[in-house]
């Protein structure tokens, strides 16, 4: 029986890449001479801290640029407001991966009013589906690709 499952994943490796140069970028542009503006990464949760709440926006904006220049989804991540103590300004941008549950259970729902026969189940941070045709299976990532969800989604372990 043909099945895949739908999955959202990062490329850790391209992350570090995109925030290497950022970093890069940050430390060469004039006006970020002399402070003490910094990207730090740890467990796909990025820092951002800066003497101002401008040059925080200005930091996000080269960052989106440089992750999608990697090939990183920029709609994974999830901005957190900045906070401003005195002189300095952090904020942090988390990197999302995997399906929750919550998630999970749309993917499901979509999938299962779209009347196809087809069955999904969820899996850890995965939703696996499973069909008799080779065609349904093609008709669900099609309609889960137009569906506007708040993770970006890939199709890995087609199995026929």
């Amino acid at each position: 029986m043909p099945s895949f499952d739908i999955v959202s994943e990062l490329n850790a490796h391209e992350v570090a890449n995109a925030l290497d140069q950022a970093s890069r970028e940050v430390g060469t542009r004039f006006d970020f001479k002399g402070t003490n503006a910094k990207f730090e990464l740890k467990d796909l949760v990025i820092t951002l801290s800066a003497q101002s709440d401008f040059q925080l926006k200005q930091m996000l904006d080269i960052l989106r640029l440089k992750l999608s220049k990697r090939g990183v989804d920029v709609q994974c991540m999830k901005v957190d407001d900045p906070v401003v103590t005195g002189s300095t300004a952090k904020q942090i941008v988390t990197l999302r991966e995997g399906i929750d549950t919550e998630l999970g259970k749309k993917v499901q729902r979509l999938i299962k009013d779209s009347k196809l026969k087809v069955q999904a189940a969820i899996q850890d941070k995965q939703v696996r589906v499973t069909g008799k045709s080779r065609d349904d299976l093609q008709a669900v990532i099609a309609m889960v690709r137009k569906a506007q969800l708040e993770l970006p989604m890939q199709f890995t372990n087609f199995r026929d």
